[in-house]
């Protein structure tokens, strides 16, 4: 990874394999989260949708990288996922195609990330759903464990949408 990446040099495929740069959302918040459809905080995407239509009107954006390093609870395909999402959460917001986070097939999004904001116990992302909440500028402003719920991340998610772009 160059020393000089940013954020929004990055581009990635979605969930139906169209490519999806980072630059397309230069100027919003952005919550970037590693998801999976098996795990026991799946429900967590019924709360970032809420973050997503609560804030989007105003340049928030979420973005989901299902992963299925964590215990095998992302295996299944495009359409397995995207029936998770939209089928049973009805989210709206992007929903990337499976990456890995980790290792050395970390996509490099999330080694810029994860080295941008390491966590309590280093860079390595834990489990799924960690979040990384991202500002105007494409800067990395804070990441969030698992457990926190989104909700718990409005405060922040407003903070940074008051700050000039």
């Amino acid at each position: 990874m160059p020393e000089s990446a940013q954020l929004y040099d990055y581009c990635l495929p979605l969930l139906d394999g169209r490519e999806q740069c980072l630059r397309d959302f230069a100027g919003q918040v952005l919550l970037i989260v590693n998801t999976a459809s098996l795990c026991g905080f799946t429900p967590q995407y019924a709360g970032l949708q809420k973050l997503y239509q609560t804030y989007g009107s105003r340049g928030f954006s979420v973005l989901a990288f299902p992963c299925n390093q964590f215990a095998h609870q992302e295996p299944g395909s495009a359409e397995a996922i995207g029936d998770t999402c939209h089928g049973r959460f009805a989210v709206t917001f992007p929903v990337f195609a499976k990456v890995e986070v980790n290792g050395p097939g970390a996509t490099p999004l999330f080694q810029y990330l994860k080295s941008a904001l390491p966590g309590w116990f280093g860079p390595r992302i834990t489990w799924n759903f960690t979040k990384f909440l991202v500002d105007r500028q494409g800067r990395p402003h804070r990441r969030f464990a698992p457990r926190v719920a989104p909700e718990k991340i409005a405060p922040a998610v407003e903070e940074l949408l008051r700050r000039p772009a």
